[in-house]
This record gives structure tokens, sequence and C-alpha cells, in this order.
């Protein structure tokens, strides 16, 4: 659809539609054939995080720390269209299909398991991301890397019994760090290394929750999921610019 220029506010939402409905399909043959998901809210809101405008939130907040107001107002009115009309088509497919999101007890796993499939989900994740950026070879395996590394720090600081805003802003510290670091060394472009590790930790579940409480009239659960959504993305943001420190560009 892109391609084909059409509008992307309708792109978005009808890919929200059909990657959320395939998830749906998939779980009712499953369901027949004699399996069942575990923790299927969850999965159903994975379905379409791929549809998260993490640029375009983290750039407008750099814009805003750079006093460069206009760009990060257009920054972020576009990325909260986008996550508005991802939200409405992932809203219909709740309603059609009639799913509970209320959240799941966690899923029981020995811890080091845990941190190998993190790491595992981690490293995909960056590089697929850096693939869909167009990234070369060389950099797709350099931002999974980096992903696996900052999102396990995040995650086990979490785990310490830190919440999620400071173990973000470590994380995002350590990705502006090293991406300094590589780009003085081996001349990779920074963001190259930046947007694809930081766009994994984006909160999608909280953004995506917020939209569907508040039109289901949630409104204590969807104030509280706004207000989490807002400090870790804020985290992200300041961890980033507190690495521009350490570099004269």
């Amino acid at each position: 659809m892109s391609h084909r220029q059409l509008n992307q506010y309708g792109a978005a939402a009808l890919s929200a539609i059909a990657a959320s409905g395939i998830y749906v399909l998939v779980a009712m043959l499953a369901r027949y054939a004699g399996f069942s998901f575990a923790h299927y809210p969850a999965g159903f809101i994975a379905s379409v995080l791929f549809l998260i405008p993490g640029f375009p939130l983290i750039a407008g907040l750099f814009d805003l720390l750079q006093y460069q107001t206009v760009a990060a107002v257009s920054r972020l009115a576009y990325g909260i269209m986008i996550l508005l009309v991802v939200a409405f088509g992932l809203s219909i497919v709740v309603e059609l299909a009639g799913i509970d999101l209320s959240r799941q007890p966690p899923l029981e796993l020995v811890y080091p398991l845990k941190l190998l499939l993190r790491a595992v989900a981690s490293f995909v994740a960056g590089g697929a991301f850096a693939m869909l950026f167009n990234s070369p070879p060389r950099t797709i395996l350099a931002a999974g890397a980096l992903a696996l590394g900052a999102n396990s720090l995040r995650l086990v600081l979490n785990d310490m019994g830190m919440m999620l805003a400071p173990a973000s802003f470590f994380a995002a510290l350590a990705i502006g760090l090293v991406a300094v670091l590589v780009d003085t060394r081996f001349n990779v472009p920074r963001m190259a290394m930046i947007v694809a590790p930081t766009v994994i930790m984006m909160p999608g579940l909280y953004a995506f929750e917020m939209i569907v409480m508040f039109n289901r009239g949630k409104m204590l659960d969807a104030l509280q999921a706004s207000a989490s959504c807002a400090f870790i993305v804020g985290a992200l943001a300041m961890g980033l610019a507190t690495a521009r420190f350490f570099s004269n560009r």
C-alpha cells in the first residue's frame, strides 16, 4: 500500500486489522486442533507491535530537547496519529472477536532459560527492525547484538526491582554510548545503531492498552497505562540525550 502511495493512516489501520486478525484466526484453528495459546492477550497485542512509530516519537522528543519545537510537534503528532489508527484497527478485532485484554500471570520459567529466550528475542527483533530501515548486513548484526545487550540489561534491572522507566533510561544510555563508540571507531552511522535497538523497547503494550481501555471506559486502567507509556518513552529519550554529552557531534 505504501508503494502504491495510499494513505499512510489507512494502511496502518488495515495492517493492524490484518495482523491481529491473523493471530486470532491461527489461535482459533489451534484450539480446534486441540492446542491452546498460553497468554493469549499478550500475543494478541504483540502481533501489532511492529506498527509502533518508535522513531518519530523518539526523534520528536530529541527535537524538543534541542528547542526545535516545530519539527518536534510535527513528528509527535504523526506518531500519535499512527498510534491512534493502529489502535482503531486493533479495537475492531477486539470487539468482533470478544477478546479479553486483562493481564495474565507471567509464565513460570527457570531464570537462565528466561534470560536465554529474552536474548534471542531481542537479537531477532533488533535485527529485524534494522532490516526494515534498509540497513546493510553488518549494521543489522550490530544492531541485533546491541539490542540483545541493552534490552537484556533493562529486563534484568526490572527483575531486580527497578521500575521500567529508570531501567529503560540506563538501557538507552548504553545504546547511545555504544553507538558513539562504534561511530568513532568503525564509521558506522550513529542513527543506524540507535534506532532499531531503541524501537524494540518502546512501550507498545502500554500504548495500545491505554487507547483500548479509554475506548472501553476504563479510565483508571487507561490513565495508569498512559502514565507508564509516557514515563518509559521519556526515559528512553533522556538516556539517548545523555549519551550525546560524550560526543561533540
